[in-house]
């Protein structure tokens, strides 16, 4: 074998390239003629000092070549001898297709190597999951080319198995993944700004797609449309971003006050899909967002809205009465106003108690739901205790300091000190009265005293406590509350964004590419979520960090045997599954063997002369 180069003229004789082939000589009827053993293709960009030693190891791998002398490369052109190795014997060529290989061998157990080694079994869960949804097909519908298919599917696919950066989604779709294989693809011929491209054609076709892939799965589940969930959640971005005018500095949920932040807005159903998302700026106040994101839904008039107190301000309120909703939100109301004997359990296990009482104002049409739960209430009361600590012992501090050498002492410093505290544990010190008596003779203070005096109808009086509102007056206590619970899916959803699908942190800084990269990763919760729905209907619970792990060990070798007659087989096979990977099999359906079987004989003076699949 060989490389050959030859120069490919176009219509304009400008715009003459070359095209690199790996060919051999064969004598057919007495003449000899070259057969292109594989086509390398025109981005070949191997120095021409190294070809012969990389076609050296091309053959050692196929066994034409015996291993007597290894052939040294370095890594990169070491991972080409082996791309292109595997790529001959999987595709053979078609005048020997047809050749039947015997299902008998008789082998040496000497120089047995099992190479090639690929993850495929969350590639195979992920391929269900987009072809259920017709994803695949509507991309296509969309006009995507074959190779523009591979690097969509390539950077979703790789959200829900391997979440990471684009270059690092290169390595693997390259290096660790099968999921090639599984589509007929190979990555190892993708550029990487092919994956960076494509994030941006998928940004385009947003809303096509989110249309597409709600009524897929509200066809696949059959769930009615009912109650809309809707919630704002964060992500910052590593370095300034002053390119990107989204890019702002807000309330961060990860507590990142020194990084810019970009802000995603998610509408979904009460069966855990999305409806519809925005992107936002990272400043944007969550009451701002309602009016647009629903607008665009076209939600039929009674659709039950549910939303947090962030975004539950009086003007959506009551533009959701005027549009039609119905509305089920935590109020901003601070008091807590709850009295047992009036109220219903409606939740009662070992762990957890939840009272609800109702309270029905005919005046506004308005029903508030003042809840009391058991949990919450230690919840509350741990924090409460925590920042009350805290406060009492930088007040003893500051106290201390009234004796010691060096510390402050002045009256109107002691003060502003105070100040200040008060400012940072604002939740704590609303329940104390603080003293500071000042020095009649000097401008220094006395003596500093507190007393702990909780706030009425406040977290301290009433912890565990919360209220809602709605105007849907036909429902008992139990079913508001338990709609109201809900909400807890939607929080569960951006917390599988942030961490189980990598949405944070966000490394690019055009505008475009990061609304991209977002949107990957609400695709890749639709796949997700279609996965875990099915599994959950057979009993099987697992967080998708969980799933990933137990199937991230099944993968596709190729076991390569030396023949007594001198032959090399290949034999490229996927591994048996465990136990727990054949449940989960079960549960969807599928084969518990991702991909086919490929058998490739090689002779020692010629290439694989047949494959059987």
């Amino acid at each position: 074998m060989y490389i050959r180069r030859t120069t490919t003229t176009g219509s304009n004789a400008k715009k003459a390239y070359y095209t690199y082939r790996l060919v051999e000589t064969e004598r057919v009827n007495g003449k000899v003629k070259q057969r292109t053993v594989l086509n390398l293709g025109r981005h070949f960009k191997v120095a021409k000092d190294d070809w012969k030693p990389l076609v050296s190891r091309i053959s050692q791998l196929l066994g034409v070549q015996n291993d007597l002398f290894s052939v040294a490369l370095d890594v990169e052109l070491e991972q080409m001898a082996q791309n292109y190795a595997s790529r001959i014997i999987t595709s053979c060529s078609s005048k020997n297709t047809s050749r039947a290989l015997s299902e008998h061998y008789s082998i040496s157990p000497d120089n047995m190597m099992f190479i090639r080694p690929r993850r495929v079994g969350i590639e195979y869960l992920t391929l269900h999951a987009v072809s259920q949804l017709g994803l695949d097909q509507k991309l296509r519908a969309l006009g995507f080319t074959q190779p523009q298919m591979a690097a969509a599917l390539g950077n979703i696919v790789a959200r829900v198995a391997a979440p990471a950066s684009e270059r690092a989604t290169h390595h693997w779709l390259q290096q660790i993944s099968g999921l090639g294989e599984l589509i007929d693809y190979h990555y190892e011929d993708m550029p990487l700004e092919h994956l960076y491209r494509i994030s941006d054609r998928l940004w385009k076709h947003k809303d096509a797609l989110e249309k597409h892939l709600y009524q897929q799965e509200r066809n696949l589940f059959g769930f009615e449309e009912t109650i809309t969930l809707y919630d704002l959640t964060n992500t910052f971005f590593e370095g300034i971003a002053t390119s990107n005018p989204k890019a702002k500095f807000g309330r961060s949920k990860e507590k990142r006050t020194d990084c810019p932040l970009v802000t995603l807005g998610l509408v979904l159903d009460s069966s855990g899909f999305p409806r519809r998302s925005e992107i936002f700026a990272g400043n944007i106040s969550e009451g701002d967002t309602l009016k647009d994101m629903l607008t665009g839904l076209g939600a039929s008039k009674g659709v039950m809205v549910i939303l947090d107190a962030g975004i539950a301000s009086e003007a959506n309120i009551q533009w959701l009465a005027e549009q039609g909703y119905r509305y089920l939100v935590v109020s901003r109301k601070r008091n807590r106003e709850f009295n047992a004997d009036e109220a219903i359990t409606v939740k009662q296990t070992p762990e957890q108690q939840v009272q609800v009482q109702r309270i029905h104002n005919k005046e506004t049409g308005e029903v508030k739901l003042y809840c009391y739960s058991q949990l919450r209430e230690k919840k509350e009361q741990a924090i409460q205790d925590h920042f009350a600590t805290r406060f009492e012992e930088e007040l003893q501090r500051i106290t201390e300091g009234l004796q010691k050498k060096g510390c402050i002492k002045r009256y109107d410093k002691i003060l502003e000190r105070i100040g200040r505290l008060k400012q940072k544990y604002a939740r704590a010190a609303q329940h104390y009265t603080i003293t500071v008596t000042p020095d009649s003779n000097t401008e220094l203070t006395e003596s500093i005293q507190w007393k702990r005096q909780p706030k009425q109808n406040s977290q301290a009086t009433h912890p565990g406590v919360y209220c809602l509102r709605t105007n849907e007056t036909q429902w008992d206590e139990a079913l508001l509350w338990k709609t109201y619970t809900l909400l807890t899916d939607l929080e569960g959803v951006f917390r599988s964004l942030k961490s189980e699908l990598g949405m944070r942190p966000i490394y690019h800084r055009n505008e475009e590419r990061v609304n991209g990269h977002i949107f990957i990763t609400v695709l890749a919760y639709h796949l997700v979520q279609t996965l875990r729905s099915q599994l959950k209907t057979q009993g099987i619970h697992d967080s998708w960090q969980t799933l990933r792990k137990k199937m991230e060990n099944q993968q596709r070798v190729t076991a390569t045997f030396n023949c007594e007659n001198g032959d090399v087989l290949h034999l490229r096979k996927t591994t048996q599954p465990e136990p727990e990977q054949v449940e989960i099999y079960s549960a969807l359906g599928l084969d518990i063997l991702p991909g086919s079987i490929q058998k490739t004989i090689v002779k020692k003076s010629k290439q694989p002369n047949s494959k059987i699949k």
